[in-house]
């Protein structure tokens, strides 16, 4: 796909008419190679604003497929970084390309699971994605969050690039619209389902589900990528912080409630 060395088009098509877990177990070999990994501008981009707010000790990729975020993650934690995903193929395909490290640096590890029933207690100050919460459906926004708190110590963060969505006037903004649409044709004619909804995580949708998760958000621009022509950034990181105190998040959660 788009280079010599990515999935021809009936790999892709046999993909996608697998479930989440098997397509990537698939794909992982030729993953790399494909658009679907987060370029290395916006990894690039989150590393620098999370050196100016770490360093971390213990660091979590969720979902992290190969593992090009990891790299984030050995930057800026000190003791340990974990990736985790349900794709025991991608999990495969980093581990063989783990660089070896020319000097000591953070543990790293890698654990097959899934991002919805997380096998970790509050044990990380950092928790990333990279483009991951496609796979994700509306409704499950409160669970994944819940999850994300519960690996986090008390005040550790939930980092994410999040891009300003396409304009109608924008061909990206066609392309995922189309994109979507197949999608949603191919889950309701063939099973297992295959979740990847590109224009399903709004930054508002976002927002409000975390806080009523347990945490307080901040948005930092990216400057890398410019802004758009009302002056809002193109891209942004999310970063959320876990609440110190329970109660906190039971107050937030029942003022998000009443004012939606």
């Amino acid at each position: 796909m788009f280079t010599p060395h990515g999935p021809s088009l009936r790999e892709l098509a046999v993909q996608a008419l697998s479930s989440v877990e098997r397509g990537y177990d698939l794909l992982a070999p030729k993953f790399d190679h494909t658009p679907f990994r987060t370029p290395d501008s916006i990894l690039e981009a989150v590393e620098r604003a999370l050196s100016a707010l770490g360093p971390f000790d213990h660091g979590l990729d969720l979902c992290c497929g190969t593992g090009a975020g990891m790299g984030v993650l050995r930057a800026v934690c000190r003791e340990s970084v974990t990736g985790v995903d349900i794709s025991a193929g991608m999990l495969t395909v980093g581990r063989d390309q783990e660089p070896r490290p020319a000097e000591p640096g953070p543990r790293v590890a890698r654990v097959r699971g899934d991002a919805l029933a997380l096998p970790f207690g509050p044990v990380f100050d950092l928790v990333v994605s990279f483009g991951a919460f496609g796979h994700f459906l509306p409704r499950e926004f409160p669970e994944l969050f819940g999850q994300v708190h519960s690996a986090l110590r008390p005040g550790g963060r939930f980092a994410f690039p999040l891009p300003a969505p396409a304009p109608p006037s924008s061909p990206w903004y066609w392309a995922l619209l189309g994109f979507d649409t197949a999608m949603r044709v191919r889950n309701a004619v063939w099973h297992p389902p295959f979740v990847m909804y590109y224009r399903a995580f709004r930054l508002g949708d976002v927002r409000r589900e975390l806080e009523r998760a347990g945490f307080d958000v901040e948005l930092y621009a990216l400057p890398e990528f410019g802004s758009r022509r009302d002056g809002s950034p193109r891209c942004r990181m999310v970063v959320a912080t876990r609440r110190d105190d329970p109660s906190q998040r039971r107050e937030a959660s029942h003022s998000s409630l009443a004012a939606s």
